[in-house]
């Protein structure tokens, strides 16, 4: 139970240090950051898509 209480308040601790250390995105970079996302995901979903579509030609 000591150990388990230790762990967590460690645990604590490196989040604690983690969210000093992060700062908040300002605008420019967020919408940078949003556009990069959105491109990804529409590239997966475009290669998702035609792999769907020659399977379905190939049957």
């Amino acid at each position: 139970m000591v150990n388990v209480i230790s762990s967590l308040k460690m645990t604590l601790v490196e989040y604690k240090r983690v969210l000093l250390v992060t700062k908040k995105p300002g605008k420019e970079e967020f919408l940078t950051v949003a556009k990069v996302s959105a491109i990804g995901a529409l590239l997966i979903g475009l290669i998702g898509f035609i792999i769907n579509m020659l399977f379905a030609v190939v049957r």
